[in-house]
């Protein structure tokens, strides 16, 4: 307990210092989950409410009931821009929290040189550090875990023709446990650039740029964080992949199991495209795919190499201030 309270009288001092930021954080990550709900909820009432078949047999004229198709579908298709949209700000937060950290949680303390105040109270470097990093992390892991949840609960509601894909950048994302993974990298990283930077306008500018880069890389390797799944079907033949399937690449295969672009042989003449299918001797198509149930897969290798990068990161920022402070 000895060993503790430091820490948490530490932790108070930084919620007291930052009370106002955190206090409108959280209000607006609570409105934005209330808009949500609100939006999906209305949403599944449109949708039990509404139905195109029963709307024609009921003698309704067919312009009235052709207009109401029409405003079904518009609602349905703003409803899922509302969620990708909202996906795609959970998707950037880790690097606005980044930007926090490094900047008025750090570095303009370091700027400033409030931080002696902290150290010469019974308060160590470290304790200081450690305090500096558990109040976001508790209070964002919360709010993004919240804000998470309430978002895949919405996307259930999209059981119509505008769906919200799993493997979208905006929906993954903003999945756990990986936004977890991020954001918990953001906080890392910032204070890892803060202790380095020590500016407060160029520690968030780095700190946001090196959050960005991550999370940019990771997003274009993603689909190689777990092994393909490759179906054959001979020419003329039914894709055999699933709707809501990632779908990579697909082209024509050979009898060798060479493979060659997709519109090898493409014509409008069927004799001539015969005659190419059997000079290069190709016998069907390949199609390389991320099932749904990769989803999980994907999620966990990719949180694994987050949470490493962030034990990197939170291991290098504690060396670098016990560098500096001897």
């Amino acid at each position: 307990m000895s060993t503790l309270t430091p820490l948490r009288g530490s932790a108070r001092v930084v919620v007291r210092q930052h009370r106002g930021t955190l206090r409108v954080a959280g209000l607006l990550a609570l409105a934005g989950a209330v808009a949500v709900i609100g939006f999906a909820l209305w949403t599944s009432h449109l949708i039990d409410e509404f139905d195109a078949g029963a709307c024609k047999a009921s003698g309704v004229s067919g312009p009235v009931c052709d207009q109401r198709i029409v405003d079904f579908n518009r609602s349905m298709s703003r409803f899922s821009s509302v969620l990708m949209y909202a996906g795609m700000v959970v998707t950037v937060l880790p690097g606005i929290s980044s930007a926090f950290v490094a900047g008025p949680l750090i570095a303009r303390e370091l700027e400033s040189g409030t931080y002696r105040v902290a150290w010469t109270q019974s308060v160590t470097p470290a304790r200081w550090l450690a305090a500096k990093l558990a109040v976001p992390t508790v209070l964002l892991v919360a709010s993004m875990t919240m804000l998470s949840v309430v978002l895949g609960w919405a996307q259930t509601r999209t059981a119509t023709d505008y769906p919200v894909n799993w493997f979208d950048a905006q929906v993954f994302g903003a999945t756990l446990p990986v936004v977890i993974g991020y954001t918990l990298l953001g906080i890392a990283v910032g204070a890892l650039t803060g202790l380095l930077v020590r500016r407060t306008l160029a520690a968030m500018a780095v700190a946001v740029v090196v959050t960005c880069t991550v999370m940019g890389t990771l997003g274009v390797y993603r689909r190689d964080l777990w092994p393909l799944r490759t179906d054959i079907t001979p020419s003329g033949g039914n894709p055999p992949v699933p709707l809501d399937a990632w779908m990579l690449q697909v082209g024509r295969i050979t009898e060798s199991g060479d493979r060659v672009l997709w519109d090898t042989c493409l014509n409008v003449n069927e004799a001539r495209e015969a005659r190419c299918l059997a000079e290069l001797d190709i016998t069907g198509w390949f199609y390389d795919y991320h099932p749904a149930s990769h989803l999980w897969p994907l999620q966990l290798v990719e949180t694994g190499i987050l949470l490493a990068l962030t034990a990197l990161a939170v291991i290098a920022a504690f060396r670098v201030l016990r560098r500096r402070t001897g």
